[in-house]
């Protein structure tokens, strides 16, 4: 049994206290497991049979082979939060006095920006054809994502109680259980103003996009539907929600400048995931400048 083995038996107590300290999901555990099992075999393979013998400088260099064998650098930071917490556990009911982790970095991460559509591409994604089978209800889905910047999971969960359509705004539950204020846009109003004449919801509390049995859509089933879609509309990126939640944020920056008001909009709590949008527009501003600039352009190969 695994119980048995150096090393293992610290990581079978500090697991259980999670799962009853913490109530941590399966899959949150079973990334605390992976992770500290690979270090303890490592370790084992060390001749380190007790985790108080681990030093940061064996550390660091499990972390250097790690990355040498391909592990992201998300990955190894995720890891060494992972250790910092064991340890943490370690000297509360172990008493082991130092925490290898404390102060050791990741190689830092390259930044990966997120895909986006341009405006055009936006437009030819949402304008669905409300003749086809489902064609209302998916008009309004997408140019609800588009006009609004809804994560997955907050247009599933839309209820029509949190539609003012009058005014345009949508009350949104997001992240932590925090709740903003949205406009929706002209184009998605009438969308959703049709959709509702057409599904006459049972109430107010009714989910405005219902799947089976009248419960509220699933996201498997939204991202579906968005592939489809994507495919009939004639664009072959891989398409998916969040797509148009990036594309949103983008066009909105381009256009405005004003990164806080995106945030909100975006419902993040910190403004630094949202600085991510500026990357983008400085993406942008970069290939117009290289475009149009005479002395930005490169000279071609062979050309001196």
């Amino acid at each position: 049994m695994s119980e048995h083995l150096p090393l293992q038996p610290e990581i079978e107590a500090f697991l259980a206290g999670l799962a009853v300290e913490r109530r941590l999901s399966r899959h949150t555990l079973s990334g605390y497991r992976r992770d500290l099992e690979d270090l303890a075999a490592w370790m084992r393979g060390q001749g380190l049979a007790d985790w108080a013998r681990l030093r940061q400088e064996a550390l660091r260099a499990y972390v250097a082979a790690a990355h040498r064998q391909g592990l992201s650098g998300r990955s190894l930071q995720r890891r060494l939060s992972a250790v910092r917490s064991f340890y943490r556990h370690l000297h509360r009911h172990a008493g082991v006095e130092a925490n290898p982790a404390l102060g050791l970095r990741a190689p830092k991460a390259p930044r990966k920006l997120p895909q986006v559509l341009d405006p055009d591409e936006a437009a030819q994604l949402v304008e669905v054809d409300t003749a086809a089978p489902l064609g209302l209800r998916d008009r309004a889905m997408m140019e609800l994502f588009y006009s609004s910047g809804l994560r997955l999971s907050e247009l599933c969960e839309l209820r029509w109680s949190a539609l003012d359509l009058g005014e345009g705004l949508v009350t949104v539950r997001g992240k932590g259980g925090k709740t903003r204020l949205v406009p929706v846009g002209r184009h998605a109003r009438e969308a959703l103003e049709r959709w509702r004449e057409a599904s006459a919801p049972a109430s107010a509390d009714a989910p405005v996009f219902p799947g089976r049995k009248g419960r509220a859509i699933t996201p498997r089933a939204v991202q579906a539907r968005m592939r489809v879609l994507a495919m009939r509309q004639g664009l072959f990126k891989r398409v998916h929600p969040h797509m148009l939640r990036h594309s949103f944020a983008s066009h909105i920056l381009e256009s405005s400048g004003n990164l806080r008001g995106v945030q909100e909009l975006l419902g993040h709590a910190n403004i630094a995931t949202t600085q991510i949008y500026t990357h983008l527009d400085y993406q942008h501003l970069a290939k117009v400048y290289d475009a149009a600039h005479p002395r930005a352009r490169r000279r071609k190969p062979g050309s001196e």
